[in-house]
């Protein structure tokens, strides 16, 4: 199938795909922890009976059954050396089923194995891993691919560059949501769309976790973002148990009516997930049938994304900052940090940006003395840990702009592009391949231009050349080329020209260094702030800058107020409210100063006006902030200090540590923090406490931590939410039995027994394990274990946790800290 035929496809009308595979199977007989395309291929009549049923009921893209065909995971049933004889066999077996009514997709999904920094896996292991499959199912005549059921953004990217590197079939990429409208890692749907769109998939959506109604909103914002078709593939409803079988409630004919609602929010291309039967999938296509879905957006939105936020770009939206301060080019302490290969620096100066208001951050790492490359892969990793902002990767060399926007797991800006010929031809395809926009300098291998009109022809150029890579104007950002005035007294009003140019006439944003403008002149700020006053007025859209210069920041929020753009005046307001509490704090803080160095050690002035964070009495403390900015690298150092004050190491965990990791818990809660900060935070009170606990005197009356027990159920090999369980509460003090992955009901209750657990934490992300837990749960009344017994995962509900009478749910790994807690109290 060819990337045009899919068009074809989608423009006919809302096309079909089909339903659940796993609990289809399941009914069929399929046992719960067996490999299920080994199972499949020893009962093929089983899978090609479904599948024809699916094709019978209107299904036009079948999902052939390799889900989990790749080789991480066939290895956990000692069969990744069969892994291409087992997806073609199941390619071939679809494609029977298929008949040549139905297209056959390719269907691959998460490893199970964390990606770096969070695990040990690399993002280029990871593409390997993908590739390796993809090439297998291209090779049995897959037509298209779908990346499916998908909780990280940065895997779905290596996942769809695997598939990319091999064939350029269709791909379909879906992300599974949860209820707070994001995914476990903390991606928004917009976000999904922007980054994954730019990669050139052929259509982007979302699968599992709900039923069709309540994924409207989030089909609705996906498809505001999207230039290509939305997909949605939903439950048929929440799993329940009854009469001891898990089973979806959602009718068929419930299903076909909410289907439409889909279709209206935008969605393009549906089926059905975990417990949709062909008889659903038929209610569904009878119900859209003759329906006529949105238009495919021609319109693209100029967008940038980091995997936990978009920037958009709009002519006539507000002004804004792009960070500089992650450059060492002037500044001696970034210099020295880097060549002793630290980050604090960089850590440092992304949140501060981002907290004074910058909308994205330039990080650039050119300096002598150091691997330039490996230290801006280091530094991606480190500021997109830490900040959410969207990225400007900013280097003189194109090998580093690619490794870092290989590795990065959103939209960057690349920073910059000019009509240099040979920097060109290497950066335009780079920046296509990974879906980033670009800085677009009106420097050509001549130089400089001398005069205005040369400046807009090689502006107009280097567009057109960027057009036949397949860039559009919404792609590009033009730099306004700044000058010194004191050099060229007409600087700034060429400047001026220009971005009245880009924004009247070529229908492009622009950008300027803002300093480069008073080089050279006295009392800089001032030449700085009525420049950009004049350059926003001729419709200047981003300046890089220094954020923490409060005149200019000030100076921004009131100009795009004084221009009347969307929601300027809230944000002017927003702006002085913030400003005034700093200045509050600033004085607060000189004020501490003054008295210390004078002995004083009575109270502070009043600080009734002081921002949140400035009256926590722990903010300033070094150990708790590196633990609530997950700084595993110095909390050692940190706690050194502590114990050089005086200050006996278990107190340092009871009144420094553990307040940290509440307040994480508190911010993960808030939507403040996601899965990276909160699996960040935890690590670094780990490294604490690893150094601290052996520093303890420990004396005969201390109470005993209690013993839990956790682990994923039988036939369930899933283990990232049990893992951070597993971490989180031994942050805590508890001694953690982790007994891993596919674990028996009776390996976890005599172990529970024999340890003599006060608590047992049970984990399955799969609708078909979660019945195991009910065994479990039996077992140990059985044998009359008297602990607690919590369970959590993606598909558990507290409703289903009372049905098999569990003592407890938790939605996560904080709110498991607060039961376990509870029940212990």
């Amino acid at each position: 199938m060819t990337k045009e035929e899919f068009q074809k496809l989608v423009e006919h009308g809302v096309v079909m795909l089909d339903g659940a595979t796993g609990t289809n199977l399941q009914q069929a007989g399929m046992p719960i922890g067996v490999c299920p395309e080994q199972w499949i291929l020893e009962n093929r009549d089983v899978m090609l009976d479904l599948q024809r049923r699916f094709v019978e009921a209107g299904t036009q893209i079948l999902y052939a059954p390799t889900f989990t065909g790749n080789r991480i995971k066939l290895a956990e049933y000692g069969l990744e050396e069969r892994l291409k004889e087992i997806n073609g066999e199941l390619v071939r077996l679809c494609k029977e089923a298929a008949g040549g009514r139905a297209y056959v997709a390719g269907d691959m999904t998460m490893t199970g194995r964390q990606l770096y920094p969070m695990g040990d896996l690399s993002f280029d292991e990871l593409v390997q891993i993908y590739k390796e499959q993809a090439q297998a199912l291209y090779e049995a005549g897959a037509d298209l691919f779908i990346v499916e059921t998908m909780m990280s953004l940065q895997e779905t990217r290596a996942c769809v560059l695997a598939i990319k590197d091999v064939c350029d079939l269709p791909v379909m990429a879906s992300l599974t949501f949860e209820k707070d409208g994001r995914t476990l890692y903390g991606t928004p749907p917009e976000a999904a769309v922007v980054v994954l769109q730019g990669l050139g998939v052929d259509a982007v959506g979302l699968n599992c976790s709900t039923g069709p109604e309540d994924m409207v909103d989030t089909v609705r914002t996906m498809y505001a973002y999207a230039d290509i078709p939305v997909l949605a593939k939903p439950n048929a409803g929440l799993p329940i148990l009854e009469d001891g079988r898990t089973i979806y409630k959602t009718t068929p004919e419930e299903f076909g009516r909410d289907g439409r609602l889909l279709v209206e929010a935008g969605a393009r291309i549906v089926g059905g997930c975990c417990g949709t039967t062909p008889t659903h999938i038929r209610a569904l296509a009878d119900s859209v049938r003759d329906m006529v879905p949105l238009p495919i957006r021609a319109a693209m939105r100029r967008v940038l994304a980091s995997e936990r936020s978009v920037v958009e770009m709009r002519l006539d939206g507000p002004f804004r900052v792009v960070g500089e301060r992650i450059n060492p080019t002037g500044k001696k302490k970034l210099q020295a940090e880097l060549r002793e290969g630290k980050l604090d620096l960089v850590r440092a100066m992304a949140r501060e940006q981002e907290k004074n208001g910058a909308a994205i951050l330039d990080v650039n790492m050119g300096t002598n003395g150091i691997d330039e490359k490996e230290m801006m892969l280091r530094s991606v990793y480190e500021v997109t840990a830490v900040s959410g902002l969207p990225l400007c990767i900013d280097s003189s060399f194109p090998e580093v702009i690619e490794a870092a926007l290989r590795i990065y797991p959103g939209r960057a800006l690349i920073n910059s592009i000019s009509f240099e010929k040979e920097k060109m031809k290497r950066l335009l395809p780079v920046a296509k391949k990974y879906g980033a926009m670009f800085i677009l300098l009106p420097v050509s291998d001549q130089g400089i231009p001398q005069t205005l009109e040369e400046k807009h022809d090689v502006i107009r150029n280097l567009l057109q050349e960027a057009a036949v890579f397949g860039f559009t104007k919404e792609d590009v950002i033009v730099d306004g080329l700044v000058a010194t005035v004191g050099a060229s007294p007409s600087a700034a009003l060429d400047c001026m020209a220009t971005f009245s140019y880009c924004r009247h006439e070529l229908r492009v944003p622009t950008v300027c260094g803002l300093s480069n403008i008073s080089f050279g002149l006295p009392d800089r700020t001032y030449v700085n702030m009525a420049f950009l006053s004049m350059a926003i007025a001729n419709g200047l859209t981003l300046a890089i800058a220094n954020p923490s210069q409060d005149m200019l920041m000030n100076a921004a929020a009131a100009s795009n107020m004084l221009m009347n753009k969307a929601g300027s005046d809230i944000a002017y307001i927003k702006r002085m409210q913030y400003f005034d509490n700093k200045e509050i704090e600033t004085q607060r803080q000189r004020q501490a100063e003054w008295m210390a160095a004078g002995g004083f050690t009575g109270p502070i002035a009043d600080s009734a006006a002081q921002p949140a964070e400035a009256k926590d009495a722990l903010g300033d403390n070094a150990v708790y902030r590196a633990v609530l900015e997950g700084e595993k690298d110095r909390i050692v150092q940190c706690a050194q200090g502590e114990l050089q004050r005086g200050l006996a190491p278990e107190k340092i965990i009871d009144t420094l540590l553990i307040p940290a990791i509440n307040k994480v818990g508190e911010f993960y809660d808030q939507q403040v923090y996601f899965l990276p900060q909160l699996i960040a935070s935890a690590n670094t009170m780990e490294t604490a406490i690893a150094y601290l606990e052996p520093l303890i005197q420990h004396g005969g009356d201390e109470r005993e931590m209690a013993t839990i027990v956790i682990a994923t159920v039988e036939g369930d090999v899933h283990d990232i939410g049990k893992n951070l369980v597993a971490l989180m509460l031994r942050n805590y003090g508890y001694h953690v039995i982790d007994l891993g992955k596919d674990v028996p009901a009776a390996s976890i209750i005599e172990t529970a027994m024999r340890e003599k657990a006060s608590i047992v934490g049970l984990s399955a992300l799969m609708t078909t394990t979660m019945m195991r837990m009910k065994e479990v749960i039996a077992l140990a009344s059985e044998k009359q274990y008297t602990g607690r017994i919590i369970i959590g995962g993606a598909a558990v509900t507290p409703s289903f946790s009372d049905e098999i009478g569990a003592d407890g749910y938790s939605k996560d790994a904080a709110d498991c800290v607060k039961l376990v807690e509870k029940f212990l109290a």
